[in-house]
């Protein structure tokens, strides 16, 4: 099937750019401080934890720009994990996003939505918190059917709002925080700020990385980008680099003003009750009030990155349906909106049931380690496809090739054996779903669902 008889190229460089810097700023840059401080036990190996999180999420950015600017059709890491690998790796990349990442992100930005307008104080919100994140996925996937343009232009309001939201709190935390000292990123007793260890360092770094997560989504909307080998290069790029200094500006402001006992009480799984690293770092001079509009701020932030998320993660049962890699059903778009609204509407149901059934924590553990078995494949089939389309059209060259992708993907494979030691039960858990679409795949296939032969 033609896709772009079906999908129309709605979404400017604008709205492209407000996809990567939108669905990256969540929740994450306001809750991960707490379990990261705890993990690392000092305040300057937790922002070294953010800041190689960043070079790793920067360095997937410059290699997905180059892939990106050779195929910038709908669906993202499945067209080229297909293109790459064959059927299979397609296929179980698919079967990830469907039954995990995708709505697993979308149910962690709900509920941590849902967490923040609780915080408000406003009556009759604190005590609904799965319902409210079962409203919000329902509002922002009924919103994503109208239109690509109009999900881009709602997705490019909230991110130039969010963005001014961060940079204004940071800049007021190093000017007004009453105990903020920069001898706070110092250790203050005997054996305070050890190294903590490979393993918990790398424990530190996943964490940050759910904080990052979201930058691969952007090119899953390839087919309906204007000018897509220019605007899909420039957007990955630009987007994530200043996603990057708006977090490690952040989390520096974060550890001015607080003591370091302070972070380790955070909110976290450890400490369910306790407020948000950023809501304790402004509190101490905005007051209760303060504190309540930081709250509604930072909900705001979590739908920004709600409605990327639905917007781009649709499209991917899309592609595989078109492919004959999936129910035919889901490859059906709405000739109006010309969005593939069945595939919206599945992925918002399953996300709901996640929501109510998962902690923020715990779902935020299966996207990150699963999506990260795949960021590693991809960065790899960069050279694949170096060998095998040399003169395909591109509008971007990776530097230091074939360093990049090759250190990129050496890294991830470190951060993933990290994680199965660390946390063992989410990463054979998230390991288990996507080994459970093999068997599916080769029964679909047996059935005639699955087309023999690769895409190419």
């Amino acid at each position: 099937m033609d896709e772009q008889s079906q999908l129309v190229r709605g979404l400017t460089p604008v709205h492209a750019g407000a996809l990567v810097v939108g669905t990256v700023i969540g929740t994450g840059i306001f809750l991960k401080a707490g379990i990261m401080s705890q993990t690392v036990g000092a305040a300057h190996w937790m922002l070294l934890a953010w800041i190689a999180a960043g070079i790793l999420s920067f360095s997937g950015a410059l290699v997905y720009a180059e892939i990106g600017s050779i195929f910038p059709r709908a669906g993202g890491e499945y067209v080229y994990l297909r293109e790459a690998y064959g059927d299979l790796a397609g296929f179980l990349y698919g079967w990830m996003r469907f039954w995990i990442a995708s709505p697993g992100s979308i149910a962690a930005y709900a509920v941590g939505g849902a967490t923040f307008l609780g915080a408000t104080g406003i009556p009759g919100f604190a005590g609904w918190r799965k319902e409210l994140a079962v409203g919000f996925i329902v509002f922002f996937t009924g919103l994503s059917c109208l239109s690509v343009r109009f999900g881009g232009r709602v997705q490019a309001f909230v991110t130039a709002l969010k963005v001014v939201i961060i940079v204004g709190l940071t800049l007021a935390i190093f000017l007004f925080a009453p105990a903020g000292s920069w001898s706070h990123l110092m250790p203050h007793a005997a054996g305070e700020g050890a190294w903590p260890g490979f393993a918990a360092f790398g424990a530190a770094v996943l964490a940050a990385l759910w904080a990052y997560d979201g930058w691969n989504n952007m090119p899953m909307v390839g087919g309906e980008i204007q000018n897509p080998q220019r605007s899909i290069p420039l957007s990955l790029i630009i987007g994530v680099g200043g996603v990057m200094l708006i977090y490690t500006l952040a989390n520096i402001a974060y550890v001015y003003a607080l003591p370091f006992g302070e972070l380790l009480s955070a909110n976290s799984k450890l400490h369910p009750a306790g407020l948000p690293a950023a809501t304790k770092a402004a509190a101490g001079f905005l007051g209760a009030s303060g504190t309540i509009l930081l709250s509604a701020a930072f909900f705001i932030s979590a739908m920004g990155a709600l409605n990327g998320s639905i917007l781009t993660s649709s499209r991917i049962p899309y592609a595989m349906a078109t492919e004959n890699m999936m129910p035919k059903f889901l490859a059906a778009v709405d000739p109006r909106s010309h969005v593939p609204v069945r595939s919206a509407l599945i992925q918002g149901g399953w996300a709901a049931i996640l929501a109510v059934s998962g902690t923020f924590d715990q779902i935020t553990d299966y996207v990150v380690f699963a999506g990260w078995v795949f960021y590693a494949l991809a960065s790899i089939s960069l050279i694949v496809f170096r060998f095998r389309l040399p003169d395909a059209p591109r509008g971007y060259r990776v530097p230091a090739y074939p360093w990049l992708p090759l250190v990129f993907a050496v890294v991830a494979v470190a951060l993933l054996v990290n994680t199965l030691v660390t946390s063992p039960m989410e990463s054979l858990t998230g390991l288990a779903f996507i080994m459970s679409g093999v068997p599916v795949f080769f029964w679909m296939r047996r059935g005639g669902n699955v087309a023999e032969g690769d895409l190419s």
